[in-house]
């Protein structure tokens, strides 16, 4: 079981060989409580996806994940208008950022788990003709800091220390280790 309406987090898990019986979003508040940093977010929020959805699907695996990403302690949208784009990538601009992704897993027994992976970007300047093209493109709409590392973005990252697949949404390196941690056997 998904917990997500994520095309791309599906897409990851048919990569490894994992093709989830069913999908059901958690239709959760992902803002940020006050004074929670980048890190917890990413973590709570997988933790409350999981068991929102395990509590409706009881004897099955079920898989969350949130992406948040940062700059320091400011968490950027999920842009979801040119303007927001246009305003994350402005800001990324040749600086350094993090992508912290909050994996959790429950078990059909209910035990669960969950992990953390943080991954560091660095985004080359971007001058505005670069900034129009891509917020043109409308790959943006809805992405974590406004911006799709698997598409024409995969252009501004100059460089990135951690998990690429967790920068699309999903760690599937930590998500197998959770999996076969809780008993899964492909």
């Amino acid at each position: 079981m998904l917990a997500s309406a994520s095309p791309r987090r599906l897409d990851l898990l048919r990569q490894i060989g994992i093709t989830p019986d069913q999908v059901d979003p958690a239709d959760l508040d992902e803002r940020a409580k006050p004074h929670e940093t980048p890190r917890r977010l990413a973590v709570r929020l997988a933790e409350e996806k999981a068991t929102a959805v395990a509590a409706r699907h009881p004897g099955a695996f079920v898989i969350a994940a949130d992406t948040v990403v940062s700059v320091g302690r400011r968490v950027l949208p999920k842009a979801e208008t040119k303007v927001e784009a246009r305003a994350c990538l402005a800001l990324l601009s040749g600086r350094a950022h993090r992508v912290e992704t909050g994996v959790a897993v429950v078990s059909p027994t209910g035990e669960s788990a969950s992990r953390l992976v943080e991954t560091r970007l660095h985004v080359k300047r971007l001058n505005d003709a670069e900034i129009d093209a891509y917020v043109e493109s409308g790959e943006w709409r809805g992405k974590a800091g406004g911006y799709a590392i698997q598409g024409r973005a995969g252009g501004f990252i100059l460089d990135l220390q951690g998990s690429y697949s967790g920068v699309v949404g999903l760690p599937l390196y930590e998500t197998l280790c959770l999996l076969q941690g809780l008993g899964w056997r492909s």
